[in-house]
């Protein structure tokens, strides 16, 4: 039985796996699907003082309080910055790492600055905090309306912190992976960063790598064939401990 901690990206939730989860759980194994504090299903706390730390404890707290160890962690989109600074604090408990068609920071970097975006001041009386969801695009029409009406603004603290990293992924003792959404250009505005990081890790002798010809958002428009992977990937992780 493997063990799966999947975090959601930026503007959503843990709704956002509903199609890909039974899949899992249908193998046997255990899915666990922490909501983000401010967005999605905990939209209700949102407040300017959530930022990455916020949602990296929300994470860490889901595994140490689960005492869930040898997981496959995996982080969609934004999710790849949290899963990041996640390791500081449940490295150990890691056997397989994905990356979803996500931002993948070294360490002192922000998805802000990943997307090449200006540095953020702290935020003042009056200033402008919540950042308005990006539109996205979904195979399935009634798919869209259905999460257009559960994505919400997201503090932008969140794409502001830097994230600590003691040393690069690659000198871990897990096992990587990351997942490449084909549809969208390398040119097309906002996916930049996703290129960036698949080429990187098409490059290297640490990473596995798979495409899914689809546009970003995956886990709607491809769960079957997420799942596959998923699966493949964590008996390929146990084999190597």
């Amino acid at each position: 039985m493997t063990t799966f901690v999947l975090v959601h990206g930026a503007w959503s939730g843990a709704h956002s796996w509903r199609y890909v989860r039974p899949l899992l759980q249908a193998e046997g194994d255990q899915v666990f699907t922490p909501s983000l504090t401010g967005i999605g299903e905990r939209v209700h706390l949102v407040s300017p003082h959530v930022d990455l730390t916020t949602h990296v404890s929300d994470v860490v707290n889901q595994v140490l309080y689960e005492d869930l160890t040898d997981i496959v962690l995996l982080g969609f989109s934004y999710g790849g910055a949290v899963v990041t600074g996640a390791l500081a604090h449940i490295g150990d408990r890691v056997s397989h790492l994905v990356y979803l068609d996500a931002f993948v920071p070294g360490d002192g970097q922000s998805v802000n600055d990943l997307r090449g975006q200006p540095d953020v001041n702290p935020i003042g009386l009056g200033d402008e905090w919540l950042i308005p969801p990006r539109p996205r695009a979904f195979d399935d029409p009634r798919e869209a309306e259905w999460q257009a009406t559960r994505r919400v603004a997201q503090p932008s603290a969140t794409f502001a912190e830097k994230v600590q990293l003691a040393r690069p992924l690659e000198q871990w003792p897990f096992t990587l992976t990351y997942v490449k959404a084909t549809a969208d250009s390398q040119d097309q505005d906002g996916s930049g960063p996703f290129w960036f990081a698949a080429r990187r890790a098409q490059q290297s002798a640490a990473w596995n790598y798979h495409e899914v010809a689809t546009s970003h958002m995956i886990p709607q428009n491809r769960p079957v064939e997420l799942a596959r992977i998923l699966v493949q990937g964590a008996i390929s992780a146990s084999a190597t401990v």
